[in-house]
């Protein structure tokens, strides 16, 4: 499983950078918890949470991220401000992969949380 989300997040990579996003930090980890991407798009800092499935039948990749995770994430990005002692604005995205037999399908939600 853990080959399909290191996959994931380098497509993901691939097609923030396509989309003119600076990435400044992969696999960000802290005791709370970790963010798959931290970019820049345009001035705002982005969060980037990566979900990768082979099949939806548990749901699209996006569901996985829920209320839960959400929380997760925002506390994460609080430990990234305060340690970079960045003030730029801020926003969550999510990119939902996938893949399968026909190949990978990227559905980018900006502002995700919001």
């Amino acid at each position: 499983m853990r080959l399909l989300g290191n996959r994931g997040e380098d497509l993901a990579a691939k097609f923030l950078k396509r989309k003119g996003y600076k990435i400044l930090s992969r696999n960000y980890k802290t005791p709370l918890g970790e963010i798959d991407i931290i970019a820049e798009d345009r001035g705002t800092l982005v969060f980037v949470e990566v979900k990768t499935r082979t099949d939806t039948s548990y749901g699209m990749p996006f569901e996985a991220v829920n209320h839960r995770k959400r929380e997760k994430l925002r506390k994460v990005a609080l430990c990234y401000l305060k340690q970079t002692k960045r003030d730029t604005p801020s926003r969550f995205d999510v990119l939902s992969i996938r893949s399968d037999k026909d190949g990978d399908k990227i559905e980018h939600i900006a502002d995700a949380f919001e």
